[in-house]
C-alpha cells in the first residue's frame, strides 16, 4: 500500500524533527505524537481560499505591546499574505531586548528557526527554540539560552501561546520544513511598528534600536518577502546587495547599497511614516514610558483570567503547567490596546 502525501509529509517532518530533543530544560519522555497533529480543516481550508498550501513557506511576526503572534504564509503568487493571528497568554519582562541570563526579558530582533530548533518534547506541550543569541546579540556579548514560542501561560523569557496555540504554529512549521524550507524568519517587535507607536515611545531609551528594528519590518511590509539579513557596525542590515561586502556584526559596517528595486519600495514606505511621524509630533503626541510588572498578556485572556481567576483558568489553556504571575499580567496597564494616555489602577504610566 502506497503512503498517502500527508503521511509522506508527516514522516519526513518527523525525521527532521527528532533532532531536537536535547533543548535544555524543555524536554519529557512521554513519546507521545503531539507533535504530528495534522492543521484544523478549518484553517487549512482559510489557506486554500487565500492561495497557499501546507507546504508553502512560513514567516512569523511576534508584538510584545499587542501580545500578538502571526503566521504569514507565501501565496500562489510568490508574496506573503497574513495567514492567521494569535493572541499571546503570555511574555515576560518589559518592553526593549535581552541582553542576560536571568533577566526575565523576552527578546526583540530577527531570528532564524531551522529545523533542529523545533522541540516536540516540551514540557510546555510543544515549542520552538528562536535561536537567542543571534549573531548580532552575541557580538554584544548578550547571554541566555532556550528563548522559546510553546505553549502554556507561562514565561521566563519566552512567549506562550497556550497549548491550542502552540499546535497549529508548530504544526504549520513542521509543514514549511516538509515541503521544504530550511528556514523561517522570526520578527520579534516591541510593538507594531507603525508611526503613531513610534511617536509615543520616541523617548524611549530604546529608541534607536527600535528604528533598527523598523527598517528590517519596513523592507517586509514594503516588498511581502523575508528581508535577507545580515549584520554590522551593532545593528542590523537588510537586503544589501550582492557584491557588498562582507558583513561582521562586531565589526564597523563595510560599504553597501541595497538592491535599488527593493530600495526604492522601502523609502516610499519609510518617507510616509517619517512625514506621519513628524505631524504626530508637532501635533503634540506626548512621548511615554511606562514599566511592566512583568510582560503582558493579550486582552482576551486577561478578560478570562479576570472572569475565572488563574485555578479554574489553567486546565483551559495550559494543562498542568500554572500560569506565571497572574497578578503581573492584570497590572499591564494597555492589556494589548494602543491608549495613549490611559492610565490603569494597578500599571504605571507616564507621559512626557
Amino acid at each position: 500500500m502506497t503512503s498517502s502525501p500527508l503521511l509522506s509529509r508527516l514522516r519526513l517532518a518527523l525525521a527532521l524533527l527528532l533532532g531536537a530533543l536535547a533543548l535544555s530544560g524543555c524536554i519529557t519522555g512521554d513519546g507521545d505524537e503531539r507533535h504530528l497533529q495534522p492543521l484544523p480543516a478549518k484553517l487549512v481550508s482559510e489557506m486554500s481560499a487565500k492561495g497557499m498550501s501546507q507546504a508553502d513557506p512560513i514567516l512569523v511576526r511576534i508584538f510584545k505591546k499587542e501580545s500578538e503572534l502571526e503566521v504569514w504564509k507565501r501565496d500562489r503568487n510568490g508574496r506573503y499574505a497574513l495567514l492567521k493571528t494569535y493572541p499571546m497568554c503570555r511574555w515576560s519582562g518589559q518592553l526593549g531586548p535581552k541582553t542576560r541570563e536571568g533577566d526575565r526579558q523576552a527578546p526583540e530582533g530577527f531570528y532564524s528557526v531551522t529545523a533542529d530548533l523545533m522541540n516536540p518534547r516540551s514540557q510546555f506541550y510543544l515549542s520552538f527554540n528562536l535561536g537567542y543569541p543571534n549573531p548580532l546579540e552575541r557580538s554584544q556579548g548578550a547571554s541566555g539560552s532556550a528563548l522559546m514560542v510553546h505553549g502554556a501561560c507561562t514565561s521566563s523569557g519566552c512567549f506562550a501561546m497556550t497549548d491550542d496555540g502552540v499546535t497549529e504554529i508548530y504544526g504549520l512549521a513542521r509543514e514549511a520544513f516538509a515541503g521544504g524550507q530550511r528556514s523561517f524568519q522570526v520578527q520579534a517587535l516591541p510593538f507594531r511598528m507603525t508611526p503613531e507607536n513610534m511617536a509615543r515611545h520616541r523617548s524611549n531609551p530604546h529608541f534607536a534600536f527600535w528604528q533598527n528594528l523598523k527598517e528590517g519590518a519596513d523592507h517586509f511590509d514594503a516588498t511581502r518577502q523575508p528581508p535577507r539579513l545580515a549584520a554590522c557596525g551593532r545593528r542590523y542590515v537588510f537586503n544589501a546587495k550582492d557584491g557588498s561586502g562582507p558583513m561582521t556584526p562586531g565589526e564597523a559596517c563595510p560599504p553597501y547599497e541595497i538592491d535599488p528595486a527593493i530600495q526604492s519600495l522601502v523609502s516610499q514606505k519609510q518617507e510616509r511614516d517619517q512625514a506621519r511621524f513628524a505631524e504626530l509630533v508637532s501635533s503634540g503626541m506626548p512621548a511615554m514610558s511606562y514599566a511592566l510588572a512583568d510582560g503582558g498578556m493579550h486582552k482576551s485572556f486577561r478578560t478570562m483570567l479576570k472572569s475565572l481567576g488563574p485555578e479554574r483558568m489553567q486546565p483551559v489553556v495550559a494543562g498542568k503547567v500554572e500560569i506565571s504571575r497572574p497578578d503581573a499580567a492584570l497590572s499591564d496597564p494597555f492589556g494589548g490596546e494602543d491608549i495613549p494616555g490611559r492610565t490603569d489602577t494597578t500599571g504605571s504610566l507616564a507621559t512626557r
